[in-house]
């Protein structure tokens, strides 16, 4: 077994890692500001949404790896994101849910707010195929 517990699954004679493994690499690249590593586990087609209000620049939907990129850059520009920690990691065949928590400075208001969140994953073929994230939008503008 690998290292970490992770169980691999084998597809057409090939190694496929897990939906946990993808999202914990994609987690480990956002934790280094490595948006490109992030990209790459990305489905050249995906249906990626934070839900959120519109004024946020990062919510809304991203249908190409390039929007996803954009997405992860409009980030790095709205938040000065000092805690991100993905707590727990519920998964089901293809599909992940991952509960966790961040600490954020939003730089438009300059308030600095603590939210629970959830990503729930699609992954199939290695590449991450389906992204929703939720999270308390309204702390980033009300103390």
């Amino acid at each position: 077994m690998p290292s970490g517990g992770i169980v691999l699954q084998v597809k057409g004679g090939s190694i496929m890692s897990t939906p946990t493994e993808v999202a914990k690499q994609a987690y480990a690249a956002f934790g280094r500001g490595d948006i490109d590593a992030i990209v790459a586990l990305v489905a050249d087609q995906v249906d990626w949404e934070l839900v959120g209000p519109a004024q946020l620049a990062y919510a809304g939907r991203r249908r190409t790896k390039q929007e996803v990129g954009s997405f992860f850059r409009d980030v790095m520009r709205s938040d000065d994101i000092q805690a991100f920690e993905p707590r727990e990691f519920i998964e089901a065949g293809q599909h992940l849910t991952v509960l966790g928590w961040e600490r954020t400075t939003a730089l438009d208001t300059g308030i600095t707010f603590e939210s629970e969140w959830v990503h729930v994953f699609t992954v199939q073929n290695d590449k991450v195929t389906r992204w929703r994230a939720f999270l308390n939008t309204a702390g980033r503008y009300h103390t």
